[in-house]
């Protein structure tokens, strides 16, 4: 690709929660279109950082599906600009185990920069074979701290958000991407929005897009009481919460990391539409927002 001088931009590229769609070992509709119709194909949550103007290139969270995403980010960017590092959220499969590919079996790399909170990089640096990873210097971890900007570029920076989350081996952050012109808002995972000692409404106003959790759609998905040890704010409650909020910034809301058993998750679903009608939007995988 030729040389050209543009603003970085924010790019999808996934939406699914961590198993993404199909799912393993599902072998209802929800997965099984999705096996006949590449289309309905969606990887797990991941947001891709591109800045033309430095040649550089990041990833937020690395999931199992990084060879496919890392894919996707080189048919949008230049290849040979490779990784400038990775930012991780928490320590939840969908989110880190990615890293494994970036050891001596694979991609062998060389010092990248992981940013990660510090139980994050704590857990990463004593448990393997993340550990190997370290040890051999296939990735270097760089501490993150709360509300603490690291800048990336000229004009571009990240600011890491403690969020309430299922915290069994790290803390949780979501991601505040600020650009020269635009800022968005990366926030995969919260278990309760009244838990947070933050605000979306009050973040809107300073945000021109927030990717957001909409794991479940409501409490009828998942069998058996699985769902009371995942806790995510239902789709229909955060609806709810937010319907309130004027309609230019419902607009900015977008829902992400979508369980399989979402039914918004699927293209021509009524609850899809219920999600749109309301004014709020949903993840689009490869789309992207000049920064």
């Amino acid at each position: 690709m030729t040389e050209v001088e543009t603003s970085p931009f924010a790019v999808v590229l996934g939406t699914a929660q961590d198993g993404g769609i199909p799912h393993a070992g599902c072998q209802k509709d929800c997965c099984e279109s999705a096996r006949r119709e590449p289309s309905q194909v969606r990887l797990p949550a991941c947001l891709g950082l591109v800045d033309p103007r430095s040649q550089q290139r990041w990833l937020l969270d690395c999931t199992p599906e990084f060879p496919r995403q890392l894919d996707r980010l080189n048919q949008i960017s230049d290849p040979a600009w490779g990784l400038s590092g990775v930012f991780l959220t928490h320590a939840h499969i969908g989110h880190y185990t990615g890293l494994i590919h970036l050891g001596r079996e694979v991609m062998g790399t060389r010092s990248l920069p992981v940013y990660a909170m510090p139980r994050m990089a704590q857990f990463l640096a004593h448990h393997e074979p993340w550990k190997q990873l370290v040890d051999q210097d296939h990735i270097r971890l760089h501490h993150l701290r709360a509300d603490e900007a690291v800048p990336l570029a000229d004009g571009l920076e990240i600011t890491p958000l403690v969020v309430p989350h299922r915290d069994e081996i790290s803390e949780t952050v979501a991601f505040m991407i600020q650009g020269p012109d635009r800022s968005v808002l990366h926030l995969p995972d919260i278990d309760d929005w009244a838990a947070w000692d933050r605000s979306l409404p009050d973040l809107l106003p300073n945000l021109d897009l927030a990717w957001v959790d909409g794991t479940f759609f409501d409490a009828t998905e998942l069998p058996g009481g699985r769902m009371a040890s995942i806790p995510h704010p239902f789709l229909t409650d955060s609806m709810a919460r937010f319907q309130s909020l004027p309609a230019e910034l419902r607009q900015k809301i977008h829902f992400t990391h979508l369980n399989h058993s979402n039914p918004a998750a699927r293209p021509d679903s009524a609850e899809r539409l219920q999600v749109l009608d309301a004014g709020f939007g949903l993840a689009e995988e490869m789309a992207g927002l000049e920064l």
